[in-house]
């Protein structure tokens, strides 16, 4: 169905290619990956379809005063990257979101594999994920990019475990040998029940300082969405009864992401093909891009 037009209600998305000679203060990149998943997936068809959904929204922030985020930012579209996946998949992709800089990246994924190389092209050195799962698997799948980006990464591009906080793990989505190797690590592990228990703010607090510790820091945010209630993330082929409300999501991400040492983001593991008729895993994917530009704006 069309969508009504109205110049004085302007929509998101849309925005101008991405231009490397102009200034942009973020920049938004498509990366379909989906042939390491673990369980079959359609997600190299998301970032097409989060693109469409972000014309349902508003670019405007309430305030007061109210702010038009196309107004305050210069947000541009660089495209996707055709072929993510493999090795040179990785390296196309490292090299797309170097081309970026310094632009916010905001990565469409694509499954959360996307993670091992976006980080790497953002020279990260600390790492976020809200995530219900450690992805500390050994070998090349949607469910090793954080133990990747620790063990397989070229020298100079690792991330040391103990810079990296796991927001939203939860119980029976996970094994104990894949735990015990986060605790061995030092990755700090922020379960689901304790944000409940401490609330957004403070652990947002502990995991800016812990990522973001040292000189230089550079942090990037893995966003997960299967992280969520599956009420709420039904395209979502991990996702479980539960999780974290949308409302949640929406709030971590946007208090991430206001962080001047967060560089670069990615939203993963949205199978948009499996979603509901009324798409709701794709909008709540593209209002958490709209969250990333709005945590973008207030810094």
């Amino acid at each position: 169905m069309a969508l009504s037009h109205d110049p004085l209600w302007p929509r998101a998305g849309g925005w101008p290619a991405f231009d490397a000679d102009a200034d942009a203060d973020a920049a938004i990149l498509g990366v379909p990956a989906w042939r390491t998943s673990l369980s079959p997936t359609g997600a190299h068809a998301t970032p097409a379809a989060v693109r469409e959904a972000l014309a349902r929204y508003s670019p405007t922030l309430m305030g007061p005063p109210p702010v038009d985020l196309n107004a305050v930012l210069r947000i541009r579209d660089a495209g996707d990257v055709a072929e993510p996946d493999g090795d040179e998949g990785v390296a196309a992709v490292v090299a797309r979101v170097r081309g970026l800089e310094p632009a916010f990246v905001i990565a469409l994924g694509g499954d959360n594999s996307v993670t091992y190389g976006v980080a790497r092209g953002a020279r990260a050195t600390g790492l976020i994920t809200f995530d219900a799962h450690f992805d500390l698997r050994d070998g090349v799948s949607n469910g090793s990019p954080v133990r990747r980006l620790v063990e397989d990464a070229p020298d100079g591009e690792r991330i040391d475990p103990t810079r990296i906080v796991q927001i939203g793990i939860s119980d029976f989505t996970n094994s104990v040998a894949y735990a015990q190797r986060a605790l061995d690590w030092g990755i700090r592990v922020i379960t689901l029940d304790e944000v409940r228990r401490r609330g957004i703010d403070d652990v947002v607090a502990e995991a800016l300082e812990i990522a973001g510790a040292g000189p230089d820091a550079r942090i990037h945010l893995d966003v997960d969405v299967d992280v969520c209630d599956r009420a709420v993330t039904p395209g979502c082929p991990a996702s479980a009864p539960g999780g974290l409300a949308a409302w949640e999501l929406r709030a971590l991400t946007r208090a991430v992401t206001s962080d001047a040492r967060v560089v670069s983001a990615d939203l993963v593991e949205v199978d948009a093909t499996t979603d509901t008729p009324d798409g709701r895993t794709v909008r709540l994917t593209a209002l958490c891009v709209l969250e990333m530009l709005a945590g973008l704006a207030a810094r």
